[in-house]
């Protein structure tokens, strides 16, 4: 068995550049930027119990970032950090993303398992489930 001679060439991705298999730091720093932006709009939508509470407000933090990646993602191709890491979601049968494979793809990040799961072209579970992949957009 040979290896393929670089990450997304079995999927066909080129092998740098826009479309590129997004790096591990890049995916790395949108989450955090995701989750930084979903603290601040959680906290003033919902007040510093989201940081402190036990109740549903300890929640509000982690739905703000479902509907925030859901939502982008669906409209732009990537969640907000991941705009701003300049990296995206795309299809690897290059169709278009539709409505549900962002929405299930951010259910199952929530979940956090999925997410840590990797398989083959750095493509976590989420996203071999869904038949998406993390590129650069640039």
């Amino acid at each position: 068995m040979t290896s393929p001679a670089y990450p997304g060439s079995t999927i066909g991705l080129p092998e740098s550049g826009p479309g590129s298999l997004a790096s591990w730091r890049a995916r790395v720093a949108a989450m955090i930027g995701d989750w930084a932006a979903s603290m601040i709009v959680a906290i003033a939508l919902f007040g510093f119990d989201v940081m402190t509470g036990s109740g549903w407000e300890s929640f509000m933090i982690l739905a703000v970032y479902f509907v925030e990646a859901s939502l982008l993602t669906a409209l732009t191709g990537g969640s907000f950090g991941q705009l701003i890491a300049r990296i995206g979601i795309v299809r690897v049968d290059r169709g278009p993303l539709g409505w549900w494979r962002p929405v299930v793809r951010t259910a199952l990040k929530c979940l956090v398992i999925p997410a840590l799961v990797v398989g083959a072209e750095r493509r976590a579970l989420t996203d071999l489930l869904v038949g998406t992949a993390v590129v650069n957009r640039r």
